[in-house]
């Protein structure tokens, strides 16, 4: 998958949500690269560049004040290299494993953890089951 499809099918994935989540993320852009950038790499320790999936990079809505003018939007960074190769690795779906990092972010963005959201997804997993 070329970056341009990527690109389309995180679109896709993000305009596919309910619409409760499309507003509440009004003030956050998400953004595909091909691997998270050097100082990203460095500052999160990662082995390889593919080790991350995607990032949140904002304040989560639980600790902002309550008026919060002049400041950057919040990023959410789905990076196509990384998870191509997941999805190469194991078997996955590409356009459900772009929605699934994009959600997986989207919580951070809603304040939740990384142990908390895989809480979340475990028992997403066992329901679906």
């Amino acid at each position: 998958m070329n970056a341009d499809e990527f690109r389309l099918a995180a679109e896709q994935a993000l305009n596919a949500l309910p619409e409760q989540f499309c507003l509440a993320l009004e003030n956050v852009v998400v953004v595909t690269e091909d691997f998270p950038a050097a100082g990203i790499q460095h500052e999160m320790q990662l082995e390889t560049p593919y080790d991350l999936l995607g990032l949140y990079d904002g304040s989560p809505v639980t600790e902002r004040p309550s008026v919060a003018s002049g400041s950057l939007p919040d990023m959410i960074y789905l990076y196509r290299q990384p998870i191509l190769a997941a999805c190469n690795e194991t078997g996955e779906d590409i356009h459900h494993c772009i929605r699934h990092v994009l959600i997986h972010e989207i919580g951070h963005h809603f304040g939740y953890s990384d142990e908390e959201m895989e809480r979340i997804e475990d028992k997403a997993t066992e329901m679906a089951a």
